[in-house]
């Protein structure tokens, strides 16, 4: 992908009417470039509380366009991303192995002591028996407002388990209480949009043992916990929409209805959010869990 520049589709065009592998990359880019950055605090917080640096090993599930691993590589550590998404994965390929004629995993000259590596596809595809087991596993997607996503989380950390070294650290991420999430106002159009498909993934309300019960489920042991404020702010509302959709957290309510519906909804419910100089801006609290493999 390189720095080529990609001209924006105009606003009226719905996300139907473009080429699925455009809508993927448009998706992904403004995950990127909008959204990903928001959680930035979570990162450093899960990595400053367990001491990542040069002697870590870290397998990322779901690694997305690579922001959180290139923040443990600043830290020193050697990292490995996983990820089922093509189109995020190019871009972390893009930041993290940025050579020219580099591949994931090579750092460019094929050494086995490369620092990166990047894999389309589950954990169990990590396997690579000419590298150390991990002894760090992150799973920095927020659990706990999409209807299944724990069940989904569950199979990805068994299949990690066995890659890392006994009592490797875990760590898991969910939103906040409601009450403390000025997001989950905006995430309830989600709820309002799938009335009639509430198993397909439609907004849930956060429960309190969200991260235990997957940790418990997953074979994984409790060992600390912490929150962290993290903010969504976005230079205005359209880029609220776009950064908002790029979570998938919105895709069973466009199945449900329409893209255009969805960003309207979305976008009256940005509302109370937007300040006097156009900006939006939502207090918003995340919920880490640290586990133990046995």
């Amino acid at each position: 992908m390189g720095h080529t520049l990609v001209r924006h589709h105009p606003r009226t065009r719905t996300a139907s009417a473009r080429p699925a592998g455009d809508q993927a990359r448009s998706r992904a880019r403004d995950w990127a470039e909008i959204q990903e950055r928001m959680l930035v605090p979570l990162y450093e917080a899960a990595y400053e509380h367990l001491e990542v640096g040069a002697r870590s090993r870290v397998l990322g599930i779901g690694c997305g366009s690579g922001l959180a691993l290139l923040m443990a590589i600043a830290r020193g550590a050697r990292v490995t991303g996983v990820d089922t998404d093509g189109a995020r994965l190019a871009l972390a390929r893009t930041r993290l192995t940025p050579e020219p004629g580099g591949t994931p995993g090579s750092g460019g000259d094929g050494s086995d002591d490369s620092r990166v590596r990047l894999v389309e596809g589950g954990p169990e595809d990590a396997w690579d028996p000419a590298r150390p087991r991990f002894d760090v596993i992150t799973a920095f997607q927020p659990i706990g407002c999409t209807a299944g996503d724990s069940e989904r989380l569950v199979p990805a950390l068994e299949a990690s388990v066995p890659l890392a070294e006994r009592g490797s650290a875990v760590v898991l991420a969910g939103w906040g209480p409601p009450e403390r999430c000025a997001t989950a106002a905006v995430l309830r159009v989600a709820s309002r949009l799938t009335e009639r498909l509430r198993t397909a993934g439609g907004w849930r309300q956060t429960r309190r043992d969200d991260l235990e019960d997957v940790a418990s489920r997953a074979g994984l042991h409790p060992d600390g916990s912490g929150r962290v404020a993290c903010p969504f702010g976005y230079a205005d509302a359209d880029s609220a929409v776009r950064g908002l959709l790029s979570t998938g957290l919105f895709d069973a309510a466009i199945r449900a209805t329409d893209r255009k519906q969805v960003e309207k909804e979305i976008t009256e419910a940005l509302h109370p959010h937007v300040q006097s100089d156009g900006t939006v801006w939502m207090p918003n609290v995340f919920r880490y869990l640290i586990a133990r493999t046995s």
